[in-house]
């Protein structure tokens, strides 16, 4: 049978006036690609950052430790142990803001709102689309789950050559939701309000009964995936906001005024810097629905760069609640009585001030363990798409997964900047994976071999430090 090609954008163009986005079709690429599976898939990047660490012993223990949701990825990924941002321990105080800011630039903070240059995402952005991305792709996305706040490195983790911040952070999904979905290029605010009060996929209804039907240019698995796509689309549109009455008569459904999330945000996050009261079924919720909506804003091509963050560096939570793994229990959090105090003294946070290699640790491990479940929620969704090259949007990506310390404790600032977890993602065959490895390198030079994989010009830290390429991570 002869297959039309159709442009993705021309695709776009008519039956996304919402810019839905489209998963891939096989129309868009021409038979001859298909079969050779030359397709190449966009040039993606993102940073993952989870707070707080996960002490070097522990890292040690590989999968049969706190590592231990990975394993289900492990093919995948590259993990490295003895990853070194000492350089960075600008102010002397803690890895919670030196630590932070070196995440993903592998530079010091420059103040309360600032890092200190680039974040990786953001040198192969400018290098991969030196012109821009292509129409309708948001530019950068910043999301995640996360409630300590007092300095923006703790929870921002894209940043711009000057190191200001790459894009707003989105850290309601409701307001994930319209960055992703709610914004028509060339509406007035006011015509997106009105828009934004009926499903976003009333837009698109005419369009998707001419793709779907019967004079469609589109084969039959096209079609299917269409639909498939779109009932996404409404599902998590239908999670993010309010409750809807359907109306019969045109089938569509009404949006209600987005609810108030069930978990604090803004100022209300973080009291004085006392910590929150938190139940883990609710922060899991509230992750896991960001992490949808991010996973399938990359999915349908809306998004190829930015961060995610599960939890702030330095976060303050006293978490309660039975943790389960695989339908297993695994421990039941009660951070207060656990610590035996209240207020910022019974948060999680001072299981890792307390670690000690002679000792259990025991909620240590299931807050990090839990943290890594969370983690790799996310990868597995972008793992289980896969792309005309035969390859997951996982194994395409650059994702880089790191976090803020490798040991919790504040007596020795250089003891937490060594160490520091780090994973990628193979990128589409540029880097190893499948390994745990010890690198025993700095992040600078961790990073810069992978921006110079990735074909960019630009590098991170001083213009005269030398290139130092890491030969161990290169496939």
């Amino acid at each position: 049978m002869t297959t039309t090609r159709i442009h993705r954008r021309t695709l776009l163009r008519s039956i996304t006036g919402t810019i839905v986005g489209l998963p891939v079709l096989e129309e868009m690429f021409s038979s001859a690609a298909i079969a050779s599976e030359a397709v190449e898939p966009p040039v993606r990047a993102f940073n993952v950052f989870f707070g707080l660490g996960i002490p070097s012993p522990l890292q040690s223990e590989g999968y049969d430790g706190v590592l231990e949701p990975l394993s289900e990825l492990k093919d995948k990924l590259l993990i490295m142990r003895g990853v070194d941002h000492v350089r960075c321990d600008q102010s002397g105080i803690n890895a919670h803001y030196d630590g932070a800011s070196a995440a993903f630039t592998a530079t010091p903070p420059n103040g309360e709102a600032r890092a200190g240059g680039a974040s990786i995402d953001q040198v192969v952005r400018r290098s991969a689309y030196p012109n821009g991305q292509p129409a309708g792709v948001t530019p950068t996305l910043v999301a995640g789950t996360f409630f300590r706040r007092s300095r923006v490195g703790r929870f921002v983790h894209s940043y711009n050559a000057d190191g200001s911040v790459a894009a707003t952070i989105q850290e309601r999904p409701r307001d994930l939701f319209s960055r992703v979905f709610g914004s028509m290029k060339g509406e007035s605010s006011d015509e997106s309000e009105t828009r934004m009060k009926q499903s976003v996929l009333d837009a698109v209804t005419d369009q998707y009964k001419y793709f779907c039907g019967p004079t469609s240019p589109l084969g039959n698995a096209s079609r299917q995936r269409i639909a498939d796509h779109l009932d996404r689309v409404r599902e998590y549109e239908q999670r993010a906001f309010a409750d809807r009455a359907l109306d019969p008569d045109e089938n569509r459904s009404a949006v209600k005024l987005p609810p108030a999330s069930k978990v604090a945000h803004g100022g209300k996050a973080d009291p004085g810097g006392e910590g929150l009261d938190m139940a883990l079924d609710e922060l899991t919720h509230e992750w896991r629905l960001m992490a949808d909506l991010y996973a399938l804003a990359v999915e349908m091509d809306r998004v190829r760069f930015g961060s995610l963050t599960f939890l702030a560096a330095g976060e303050r939570l006293r978490m309660t609640g039975d943790y389960h793994y695989n339908n297993e229990h695994r421990f039941t959090f009660n951070d207060s009585q656990q610590l035996g105090a209240g207020g910022s003294g019974g948060c999680s946070h001072e299981f890792w001030h307390r670690f000690t290699e002679k000792k259990k640790n025991e909620a240590l491990r299931a807050h990090a363990h839990m943290k890594m479940r969370e983690v790799a929620y996310f990868l597995k969704k972008l793992d289980a798409v896969q792309e005309p090259n035969g390859k997951s949007i996982l194994q395409n990506s650059m994702l880089t997964i790191s976090t803020e310390s490798g040991d919790g404790r504040h007596s020795d600032v250089k003891r937490e900047l060594s160490g520091v977890f780090h994973a990628i993602t193979e990128a589409n065959g540029r880097f190893k994976s499948g390994k745990i490895i010890d690198a025993g390198r700095e992040g600078i030079d961790i990073y810069n071999t992978m921006l110079q994989r990735m074909g960019a010009q630009d590098k991170l830290g001083p213009d005269d430090r030398e290139l130092q390429t890491v030969e161990s991570i290169l496939a």
